[in-house]
């Protein structure tokens, strides 16, 4: 049994950087990792989403285009050269992170499958040479989580159905594809394959699509998609899957009391992502988890064993690379800096990259009013950006959460254009205690989104 200082498992936003780190600061390190390194973000998340839903904006753009006096005549979306570009750039990153690791002095990179065999001792399974065990006085969890599948929904194990992994490597665009699940994942899909050539049907179980944001948001969004003839069937399960030979796919979708079905050509399954903590053996550690698996830590990472970290998306709380980032940072800090940062109260920012996209920060309007706050709620068209209009893109609405006594920034959703860009300023508002009111006469340069935001603020009363 080979001893180390610390071993990291998996190497994803959180994992990666951390094993480098604690290796630079001289403690002997191993990082195993069973399948792509770089984790969930570079392999099957933000790095190949976000470059295909590129190639598909690109698309949208090039139907769009005659209306701003620019005349193409026809276009064609070829998936297999999408999935090739998707392929290089994620390769490129891939590639790019373990060369950093397998040069990075103290720190050792093992690819396999690890499981722990007593408290703080794992075994690691390889293709090339069988078994072999570890020990280390820190373990540092990082596996990350992988696609819920609803086994339950009769005959969905016999079609050949697609997860956010396997979607991706289609080379060819699917004629019809049915979505079950109207959140995040699912919505930038469904608008990416509408955008190749795809029908998209979306099945929602909920009342509507993102029942997390507002209302209206969750309108918005859903007026958007649909003027991209988009599918919704909001508070419908799918029941049933039939499936001929390799002939169409026929759903059983139910809404209320009614059946309905639906032929499709392809499935994909986006309701959700559970931890991977199933082939851990923590029963061999005594580290607990909830009722989903997730692996239970403190404010400061720590498992309730001393020693044992678990960070990222297989300690559940807001599944993000940026959440799994700052983990990183906390985790180092304290252990090596002897910092005493935790968790609590940090900013969960994050993004939905349908276009326009979603950039959310703090609470929402419900959650304002649940919770009985004084409050005020400024609302912007982005039709009234005047940006949106010199760039021919004027889907969406700013929305600020105020509160109405101290004027502070409690809230944001900026559904437009640049979205994410502009609630990040605001984000850096809320940082720093800047009031709506300052911003509302704050000088911005001209023409940007971000000017903007004077007139979101100029739509509450002084």
């Amino acid at each position: 049994m080979k001893q180390y200082d610390a071993i990291v498992i998996g190497s994803g936003q959180a994992g990666a950087p951390l094993a480098k780190k604690l290796a630079a600061a001289g403690k002997k390190t191993l990082i195993v990792e069973k399948r792509f390194f770089g984790g969930t973000c570079v392999n099957d998340g933000c790095t190949p989403t976000k470059t295909m839903i590129a190639s598909a904006r690109v698309a949208y753009l090039a139907s769009k285009c005659n209306d701003m006096g620019v005349t193409i005549k026809g276009y064609k979306v070829d998936l297999r050269q999408v999935k090739k570009h998707k392929d290089e750039i994620v390769l490129k990153s891939r590639n790019g992170g373990l060369k950093a690791a397998e040069n990075t002095p103290n720190l050792d990179v093992l690819f396999g499958e690890a499981s722990f065999t007593g408290p703080k001792t794992i075994a690691v399974t390889t293709k090339k040479d069988g078994t072999q065990e570890f020990k280390a006085d820190q373990v540092f969890i990082n596996t990350g989580a992988k696609p819920v599948i609803p086994h339950d929904v009769e005959g969905l194990d016999s079609i050949n159905y697609l997860t956010s992994t396997t979607i991706m490597e289609l080379e060819e665009v699917p004629e019809h594809l049915l979505i079950i699940g109207g959140n995040y994942i699912g919505l930038e899909f469904g608008q990416m394959f509408a955008r190749f050539g795809s029908k998209i049907t979306i099945i929602e179980k909920s009342a509507r699509i993102l029942a997390h944001e507002d209302e209206d948001i969750s309108q918005e969004i859903t007026n958007i998609l649909e003027q991209e003839n988009i599918t919704i069937r909001s508070g419908a399960n799918v029941i049933r899957f039939k499936q001929k030979a390799a002939g169409k796919i026929t759903a059983t979708v139910k809404t209320g009391g009614t059946e309905e079905k639906i032929k499709c050509s392809h499935v994909l399954v986006a309701i959700g992502r559970a931890p991977q903590t199933d082939t851990l053996g923590l029963d061999k550690t005594g580290v607990k988890t909830d009722g989903k698996g997730h692996i239970l830590v403190n404010t400061k990472l720590e498992t309730n064993v001393k020693g044992i970290y678990a960070l990222g998306d297989v300690k559940g709380g807001p599944a993000f690379t940026h959440i799994s980032y700052n983990d990183f940072t906390i985790v180092y800090r304290n252990l090596i800096d002897k910092q005493n940062l935790s968790t609590r109260n940090r900013p969960v920012p994050y993004c939905m990259f349908t276009d326009p996209e979603l950039g959310r920060i703090g609470i929402t309007e419900a959650e304002a009013k649940e919770k009985g706050l004084n409050y005020k709620v400024a609302k912007l068209p982005m039709a009234h950006v005047a940006r949106a209009i010199e760039t021919g893109d004027t889907r969406g609405m700013m929305k600020a959460i105020v509160d109405a006594k101290t004027k502070k920034i409690l809230g944001v959703a900026i559904l437009g254009s640049e979205g994410g860009e502009i609630m990040s300023v605001l984000q850096m508002a809320m940082e720093g205690g800047i009031t709506y009111d300052r911003i509302r006469y704050c000088v911005f340069a001209h023409p940007t989104y971000s000017e903007s935001l004077n007139n979101l603020f100029m739509t509450l009363e002084p």
